[in-house]
């Protein structure tokens, strides 16, 4: 087995961790035979679960006829009928695709077509985009500025060109009700006050996460927030963009998160599961009215040299059929209910965890050291990190990050392949269990030690 030690690569983390030998399906087994389930589908990509036979044999037709063309040179079958299934799912009027290669690209590239887009339209005072704290948004720059993660942000700052933020709509750490209108009402109102305070003339775009990624957990926002927000950019001539990037491609029990209140952006983002990690795929799909005067100013300033790579497209095509072949999306909510029903199960036996959150096959679970007031663990105890061990070690595999902007608080992301069935809620809840019965006691030991 390689170690960090004798590894040639780095990543965010030195964890060491086995080879991996073969994954099928919702399982993953290393070179020493251990066999675990994917509880996160990687990092909330592997929808359709891994080696579906649909897939692989997709990408070995195109590899047979080419695996490479330029998109100034050619255009793709491959590219072009994904474009089109893509604009058939997207909102009404959303028929305009640029494919990327994940989706930090695909952010960036949101951001750099709704500032050309204002530009050619005589608004080229419009530069901000506003954005959430806490929030995730990718790791270039540009997408980093719209981040709100202070651990992946912090160090690039002086790099970057400072984004507005805003505070996401975490009703449950401020005691307000989430099923409220008047909730969404409020989180909705500071949008406006800070369109209001940067002046409506400079502000470009406003960009959200429907249903919250891994800095927040799986949020779902409270009762009338996702419409008041579009009142609000239309009222004030801002663009709306929807990243859905983790929530989008039927995780929620809806192909897009924004679907569960039928609000339409004016460009979204996809990637992740639109790809389901068979090949490096994202996109951003805009209305035809923003890219309209850009082409007819002389194109978009901005590409990348696997943008529309016909093997990745063919690969996300495929991934489009299985998901509609299979009624992966209605089985997203069929089953994600089983498997959030089993979590707040889990919230009922363990009283350090404080909430249950998400849509579909997004769900994560948070903990605390009182329910109560929701205070956070102590941010020693570092629970974010050794419960994914624990799990880890009994073949489970989740998803975690710090929940309030990386420095204190512990969540979760459960998001199985949406191929899942009741079995597999059953054993990802009884080594989850096993996990939490093991960290339990450091758990209580650190509460009391704070006390």
């Amino acid at each position: 087995m390689t170690t960090p030690t004798d590894s040639h690569l780095f990543y965010l983390s030195s964890a060491q961790r086995p080879h991996l030998a073969e994954a099928r399906g919702v399982y993953m087994w290393d070179v020493d035979g251990k066999r675990y389930l994917d509880g996160s589908s990687g990092a909330m990509v592997s929808n359709i679960g891994h080696s579906h036979p649909h897939v692989q044999e997709a990408l070995k037709r195109q590899i047979d006829k080419y695996t490479f063309g330029y998109r100034l040179h050619f255009q793709t079958e491959a590219s072009e009928a994904l474009a089109a299934r893509t604009a058939a799912l997207a909102p009404e009027g959303m028929e305009k695709v640029f494919f990327v290669s994940g989706g930090s690209e695909a952010v960036e590239s949101a951001i750099k077509l709704a500032r050309q887009w204002a530009v050619v339209t005589g608004q080229d005072r419009r530069w901000k985009v506003i954005s959430r704290y806490p929030s995730y948004h990718g790791c270039t720059l540009g997408a980093l500025a719209l981040t709100g993660y202070d651990p992946l942000s912090a160090p690039f700052a002086p790099m970057m060109q400072a984004m507005p933020k805003i505070p996401a709509p975490t009703a449950y750490l401020d005691g307000l009700d989430p099923a409220d209108p008047a909730t969404g009402a409020h989180y909705a109102a500071m949008l406006e006050a800070q369109i209001l305070a940067e002046g409506p003339e400079s502000v470009l775009a406003f960009i959200v996460e429907p249903i919250g990624g891994a800095a927040t957990g799986a949020l779902v926002p409270p009762a009338g927030y996702m419409h008041a927000v579009r009142d609000i950019c239309t009222r004030h001539g801002v663009l709306l963009i929807h990243d859905e990037v983790m929530c989008g491609g039927g995780r929620t029990g809806r192909f897009f998160g924004a679907e569960h209140w039928n609000v339409v952006p004016d460009i979204l983002t996809l990637s992740k599961g639109f790809g389901a990690g068979y090949a490096p795929l994202g996109a951003m799909v805009a209305h035809n009215r923003i890219v309209g005067p850009v082409q007819a100013a002389g194109g978009f300033a901005h590409g990348f040299t696997s943008a529309g790579n016909p093997l990745a497209c063919a690969a996300g095509l495929a991934v489009l059929e299985v998901i509609e072949a299979e009624g992966l999306v209605a089985r997203a909510a069929r089953i994600g209910a089983v498997l959030k029903a089993g979590l707040n199960g889990l919230m009922a036996r363990f009283d350090f965890i404080g909430d249950v959150r998400g849509e579909g096959l997004l769900l994560a679970f948070e903990l605390v050291a009182d329910r109560t007031s929701l205070t956070p663990l102590p941010p020693t105890l570092n629970a974010h990190l050794e419960l994914v061990e624990l799990a880890y070690a009994e073949g489970l595999i989740i998803y975690s990050r710090r929940t309030r902007g990386g420095r204190a608080g512990d969540h979760f992301l459960v998001c199985p392949p949406l191929i899942s069935d009741e079995s597999h809620v059953t054993e990802i809840l009884d080594k989850l269990a096993t996990a939490l019965e093991r960290f339990a006691p450091r758990v209580r030991a650190a509460i009391s030690a704070a006390a």
